[in-house]
């Protein structure tokens, strides 16, 4: 098991969610969000570092909640970018290992279990993944192309990453003006090299909208029965 930084996304401001406080705030189970990722990874060995991007006027706030809860993982809380790639950007100039893995604050129901077997897969990129269970066609307006779907997958965080590689990538993106809206794709695009999908969990939701926080209470009560 190598030696890894962990960039845990936290921008989130609340938007979508439609209340006035950042989604990795409100809390599930009597904690904020956040802190049920951290709990779990900060059990796990081979990560040595924690960088969390976030939006400058929160820095503080996550700051405090890491305080008040003594984690024992060195965690370091930088600004981030206006975007959420500009923000995995910036942590990837701060990271000091060779391998990252990118997850997102607002993931909350990702096991222990799951974080150690994507760092201990043997490929050195690799990232979640689920078939994807629906019909899904190109256009907007209007129907403009079929898509197979047996060759489609829903991409699920967290991800790995060799961090100079994922760094490069960035740096490419940068100048050719690109945006993705998650690091599988942008590396991919730049190097073209196997990407492992890990089979993912149909728990491992991503907290955005006011019907998903209804929906993770739900799972949370199944989670905490299941872990038990």
């Amino acid at each position: 098991m190598g030696e890894c930084s962990f960039i845990l996304l936290s921008g989130g401001i609340g938007k979508r969610m439609q209340v006035n406080i950042p989604k990795q705030f409100l809390l599930l189970g009597g904690k904020p969000i956040l802190v049920h990722v951290l709990e779990k990874i900060d059990t796990i060995d081979s990560i040595k570092e924690i960088i969390i991007p976030s939006p400058k006027e929160f820095i503080e706030k996550t700051e405090e909640i890491i305080h008040n809860y003594g984690f024992a993982t060195p965690i370091y809380c930088i600004e981030g970018g206006d975007t959420r790639q500009e923000s995995v950007y910036h942590a990837l100039k701060s990271a000091r290992f060779d391998q990252v893995i990118v997850h997102e604050a607002v993931r909350p129901f990702v096991t222990k279990e799951e974080f150690s077997y994507l760092i201990d897969c043997k490929n050195e990129s690799a990232t979640y993944g689920l078939d994807i269970p629906f019909t899904v066609l190109e256009g907007k307006d209007f129907i403009e192309n079929n898509l197979v779907r047996d060759q489609l997958i829903n991409i699920q965080l967290p991800q790995k990453f060799n961090r100079k590689k994922l760094l490069y990538s960035h740096e490419c993106a940068r100048e050719d003006n690109l945006e993705f809206t998650e690091d599988a794709s942008l590396y991919f695009h730049y190097f073209k090299s196997d990407i492992k999908v890990l089979k993912g969990s149909d728990y491992n939701i991503k907290i955005t909208k006011p019907v998903d926080r209804k929906i993770a209470e739900v799972l949370y009560k199944e989670y905490i029965l299941m872990e038990g």
